[in-house]
């Protein structure tokens, strides 16, 4: 009798609530065991009994299964829900945000600027091929696995993009894909227009017209290292570096940021226009213009928007 109240007292507190007042966030850490596991959650205040807790894992066969990491335990959680979600192990997630149009090294110092992520950034993919996105990781994982995750969803991205790109495109390679759509993210801005952005710069190869793009002068400056904001000095479009698309014909020898999929996407299937100019049109997108006539008028609003606004 006694031992069956016992066995029945037990399981009750193995099921019944727990003495948590409040969610808490518990770290399994590698290769932690039973015992180790049990004690913290004791001296968390999650559990009242280790040795319960420790013939409950056994007894229900999830002693070998808990999973290292780290997870919400909820106020009031059983000893059983707890080990439930150990086993399970849908632990705490960290997100590291990675805009489109970044320059390699700025994704790097914001990697490394992440103080959720160790270790250090040992290999680096060229320029452009990093794909911008939100990446979910637990507390403790490396930057490299980063690195390597945004390498691998950019492969794929690009592979995606050739299969299913338009017909007679001028581009030879996924590469050369890959430096246009760099430059249609960086000048559209994130608008919405990389279509139409793209669209001017191949009328514009067709033609054999220079790309004229700001983006890529900027970037030349400083070979990708810090961005340049201000505006441009004459001094500086007239500088001779291998990104000035205002003296070299054709594209740039590399991309000049990383592109998200949309700018690749759309630069592998570029909207069909006839315009050859664009400038910004104050209202977060860009006037598009067919002849240098139309699009000096463009220019001419959007400085006196820019006047405007200085002014104010």
């Amino acid at each position: 009798i006694a031992l069956g109240g016992f066995v029945a007292w037990a399981q009750g507190q193995f099921r019944n609530s727990g003495p948590l007042v409040e969610d808490t966030v518990f770290e399994v850490a590698k290769g932690a065991t039973l015992g180790a596991i049990s004690e913290n959650l004791q001296y968390v205040g999650a559990i009242s009994n280790v040795q319960i807790f420790r013939v409950g894992a056994r007894y229900t066969a999830r002693d070998n299964r808990l999973k290292f990491g780290e997870y919400i335990l909820p106020a009031g959680a059983s000893m059983d829900e707890i080990l439930t979600i150990l086993v399970e192990g849908k632990s705490v997630q960290y997100f590291a945000t990675i805009p489109e149009g970044m320059y390699t090294s700025e994704i790097v110092a914001r990697i490394n600027a992440n103080e959720d992520l160790t270790g250090e950034i040992e290999t680096l993919p060229s320029e452009g091929m990093l794909a911008p996105n939100t990446y979910s990781f637990q507390r403790g994982d490396t930057r490299q696995s980063v690195v390597d995750r945004m390498l691998e969803a950019q492969i794929a991205i690009l592979d995606e993009a050739w299969a299913g790109r338009a017909a007679d495109l001028p581009l030879a390679s996924k590469e050369e894909l890959l430096i246009l759509a760099s430059i249609v993210e960086s000048e559209a801005g994130g608008a919405g227009e990389w279509g139409l952005v793209a669209s001017v710069f191949y009328n514009r190869l067709a033609a054999n017209m220079r790309l004229q793009a700001d983006a890529t002068l900027r970037y030349g400056l400083t070979d990708g290292g810090e961005r340049i904001r201000r505006g441009l000095r004459e001094s500086e479009l007239a500088k001779e570096t291998a990104y000035n698309t205002y003296q070299i014909g054709g594209l740039t020898p590399t991309p000049i940021s990383n592109p998200g999929k949309d700018a690749i996407m759309a630069t592998a299937n570029p909207e069909t226009s006839k315009y050859y100019y664009f400038v910004l049109d104050g209202s977060g997108g860009h006037a598009f213009a067919v002849n240098l006539q139309e699009h000096n008028r463009n220019v001419a609003a959007w400085r006196k928007i820019e006047a405007e606004r200085s002014s104010n």
